[in-house]
């Protein structure tokens, strides 16, 4: 997977993407992550890549130029990919959306700063757009470092278990079960027994109803849009049915 990242802060990304699983599968060759910097790319003296909105108001817009420049660029010498505009008023990211782009080849993400991107960027050169969520950053960058880490993660290979990325929280629209490991007890608090017992079943049969109680008490709005069996409904009702 090839990640172009268009932005006016490259050194923000230098610690993320050198460290852990990421810094692994680019060792490996899994991911390939491509900072460019949109500076480089504005033709005047000063590099500006920002300048006053037409109509007037606050802040400062982002001029089309230097970011088309920079993704013909990146076109150029490493091939299309999919663009997406980090901004809030973007779709919300999700994990459904970061499995769907693990399957891509090349993602190409533009940092979005200030008071956005000039529209004609947004509609003749952007795929998508994406938002973390309902609240405003100060820029793309955070939201291109999520976006790198959550899709790099579902490539094959890059967590070394296949199937680790599915018993994850969101993967199939339920938090994930609690989780414990040695010692069996600690000051007080034991590891429920099902657990130590070696039989298999029943302790994915715990699971799943550790997993649907949790989302129920904490997400129940996952459980609108998640695959449940008719035995998962019956849980359920069990859990409301004890408070």
């Amino acid at each position: 997977m090839r990640f172009d990242i268009l932005t006016i802060f490259p050194e923000m990304f230098a610690s993320p993407f050198e460290h852990s699983i990421l810094k692994r599968a680019r060792e490996a060759g899994f991911v390939d992550i491509n900072l460019v910097n949109i500076r480089d790319f504005a033709e005047d003296r000063r590099r500006m890549t920002d300048d006053y909105p037409y109509g007037g108001g606050n802040g400062m817009v982002m001029k089309p130029e230097p970011i088309v420049r920079a993704l013909r660029d990146v076109e150029e010498r490493r091939g299309k990919g999919k663009v997406i505009l980090l901004s809030p008023s973007g779709k919300e990211f999700d994990q459904a959306t970061a499995k769907r782009l693990s399957i891509e080849q090349h993602l190409v993400l533009i940092c979005g700063r200030y008071e956005g991107v000039d529209e004609r960027v947004r509609g003749a050169f952007v795929d998508e757009e994406m938002s973390l969520g309902d609240y405003i950053l100060t820029g793309g960058e955070f939201p291109a470092m999520v976006i790198v880490d959550a899709v790099s993660r579902l490539i094959p290979g890059v967590l070394g278990c296949s199937e680790s990325p599915e018993e994850e929280s969101f993967s199939k629209d339920l938090l994930e079960y609690p989780q414990y490991t040695r010692p069996p007890e600690f000051e007080g608090m034991r590891v429920p027994d099902v657990l130590l017992s070696g039989n298999h079943a029943e302790i994915s049969r715990w699971r799943r109803r550790e997993a649907l109680r949790k989302t129920l008490l904490v997400r129940p709005d996952l459980l609108e849009k998640a695959d449940l069996s008719e035995e998962d409904k019956k849980i359920i009702n069990e859990i409301k049915g004890r408070g």
